[in-house]
């Protein structure tokens, strides 16, 4: 199906995603946003919000195993000072049984950390992934015209990814670490203000080249993510068209192009381990440098008496657990910034309003619909061609249980009839009527529900035979549609199938001939027993055996329903009530098929071409 642009789009309205998917969703991984400011993240406080006990508890625990930890050192101080300095064995066994009496309480707080910090980050992803879904779902078809379905792919994918790494691990991580330093440094001064003071003068000669160097490590692991991305790009892009590529032999070629990405990818990444490991080397050297002076200043306090071992000890201790902490929150930092630049994304899709939702105050349809439409003076352009309408003081009214058919040449708005009927579109202007009432005075979903839909390509879906007609309609009992099945002459090929109705047909029924998935779509808009019926060229893609017995079910699904038929191939709608024909968005002739050729008009010209051929 193409748009009034020449542009495709799937039945549903959408651009044809193809290739670009797999590029777009491989570029996403690779090439994740960073973004110093972490105010983003503020957006998943309603998430957590809703589950304010595991928050609490997680927070508590946090607390509890931080404390806990300060606490290891002051036991493993009472160990040297007073168990062996004093040389008893029951000062040592005393000693020891504080340390572990604390490292016993360490050890259940911190299993308690990481159980309720866990559970509240995978519950928080589990609702962000929810609402984002169903939040997608709402969104109007004129939003997936300037935004690529893969792009919104990545953004559910990738990017809750990387809040799920941030919630479930990095941000209790960060938490923890950040509550080690303050409360390291806090103790530190505690203990020995002098050697407190020695470690204020000794961290910025060791923070100043792990920063300087850091910087030019993540260019590098930026630019090797890029090169990485460009061969999964043309990756994705060869297997998605791999039936071109060996109808044309070009395997080696292709071979070759990803071999070529991969090495440069290789290449960039070895310079990335490069710089990497120099900065390791440099910040371990400075780091035990440091530590190395800082236990030589403390043994000369010792010496002088102004410190017990068991006080350098714990300092050192202390001492550790904050360089540590620092360098932990060093890893941790660039998840954070990647998690709030992919939060940002995730919340200006969550923050993407419809174009088409329910007023209001919506105004009710009959009960039950008639099926009388009217589009009065209809004027509609695309979002992306408002300077081309579709559709130009476009006038039909259609009788309920009335059969119209509409044709004309290719861009003469046909298909957008039926997307502003279906309310994926408002009109700019006049009025579409249902039954008398002005859809964009209706809920959307009221209106669809009113309507089953066959097209030319209808999408299936994966799962059972009997699951893909029950997706017209989630209530459907196995008899309805079963019967549904029957009156789409589907029923044949269902039965011979190795499970009959519950085999599966593989992801979008491909297991399944084209003739056999449009039986099965018109099953599908069957069980609706809706009373207005929409075909959107569902025949012309099919071989004449085909044809004729998708022909003969939607002769039946038409009898007794409001129906609007597009077709091309004019033999379809021979039998059609009225034919409207259209031109330019409006409609230039109307009436049965002998009066229409018997006009001479744009109809006859276009019926004298495809009968002449036929014919020929």
């Amino acid at each position: 199906m193409t748009d009034v642009n020449g542009g495709e789009i799937s039945a549903d309205g959408r651009p044809g995603a193809g290739a670009e998917l797999a590029q777009s969703l491989s570029e996403a991984a690779a090439r994740r946003p960073r973004r110093k400011d972490i105010r983003p993240l503020a957006h998943l406080l309603p998430f957590v919000r809703r589950h304010i006990g595991d928050a609490l508890a997680a927070g508590f625990f946090l607390l509890f195993s931080t404390s806990a930890t300060l606490g290891l050192t002051a036991a493993f101080k009472e160990v040297i000072d007073k168990g062996f300095a004093k040389g008893s064995h029951g000062s040592v066994n005393s000693a020891f049984l504080l340390l572990g009496g604390v490292a016993l309480v360490l050890a259940v707080a911190t299993a308690a950390r990481f159980f309720f910090v866990t559970r509240l980050g995978e519950r928080v992803v589990a609702d962000l992934r929810r609402a984002l879904y169903g939040h997608v779902l709402s969104l109007d078809p004129a939003y997936f015209l300037k935004t690529r379905t893969g792009e919104v792919l990545s953004r559910m994918t990738t990017d809750v990814t990387l809040i799920d790494q941030l919630v479930g691990a990095s941000a209790s991580i960060a938490i923890r670490n950040t509550l080690s330093l303050v409360g390291g440094l806090g103790y530190m001064a505690v203990v020995s203000p002098k050697l407190a003071g020695f470690i204020v003068l000794m961290v910025p000669v060791v923070l100043a080249p792990m920063f300087l160097m850091g910087r030019n490590v993540r260019k590098l692991s930026a630019t090797a993510q890029d090169r990485f991305a460009d061969a999964v790009g043309y990756a994705g892009e060869s297997l998605d068209a791999l039936d071109t590529v060996q109808a044309f032999v070009r395997e080696r070629e292709a071979d070759r192009r990803f071999g070529s990405a991969v090495e440069t990818a290789f290449d960039a990444s070895v310079r990335r381990i490069r710089a990497r490991a120099m900065m390791t080397s440099v910040v371990i050297t400075l780091a035990f440098g440091g530590v190395t002076l800082l236990l030589w200043f403390g043994a000369q306090l010792v010496l002088k008496g102004e410190m017990t071992p068991g006080t350098l000890a714990q300092f050192a201790l202390l001492a550790i657990m904050a360089a540590g902490s620092v360098g932990a929150l060093g890893e941790v930092w660039g998840d954070v910034q990647k998690a709030s630049g992919a939060m940002d994304r995730i919340a200006e899709l969550l923050n993407a309003k419809p174009g088409i939702a329910p007023p209001e105050a919506p105004k009710a349809l009959p009960s039950p619909v008639r099926g009388e439409i009217a589009f009065s003076d209809v004027a509609f352009a695309y979002p992306g061609r408002p300077d081309l309408p579709a559709l130009n003081g476009f006038s039909l009214t259609v009788k309920p249980g009335e059969t119209v058919a509409l044709v004309g040449p290719s861009g003469a708005g046909k298909s957008t009839v039926l997307r502003l009927l279906l309310r994926f579109y408002d009109p700019q202007g006049g009025a579409i009527r249902l039954d008398g009432v002005d859809l964009r005075e209706a809920t959307p979903a009221e209106v669809r529900g009113t309507m089953a839909l066959v097209a030319q390509d209808s999408p299936l879906f994966s799962g059972s035979a009997m699951d893909n007609i029950r997706f017209g309609r989630a209530d459907a009992t196995e008899e309805e549609a079963r019967a549904a099945a029957d009156a789409a002459q589907a029923t044949g090929f269902i039965t011979a199938l190795p499970q009959g109705f519950d085999t599966p047909v593989g992801e979008r029924a491909k297991t399944l001939s084209g003739g056999q998935r449009q039986r099965l779509a018109i099953a599908r808009a069957l069980v609706r027993q809706a009373p207005i019926l929409l075909l959107d060229e569902a025949t012309s893609a099919l071989d004449a055996e085909n044809e004729r017995l998708v022909q003969q079910a939607l002769d039946a699904a038409m009898s007794g329903r409001t129906t609007l038929v597009i077709a091309h191939r004019l033999a379809t709608v021979l039998q059609a009530d009225r034919i409207v024909v259209m031109e330019e968005g409006r409609v230039v002739e109307e009436g049965t098929h002998a009066d229409l050729v018997a006009r001479g008009g744009l109809y006859s010209r276009l019926a004298r071409l495809q009968f002449g051929v036929e014919a020929a």
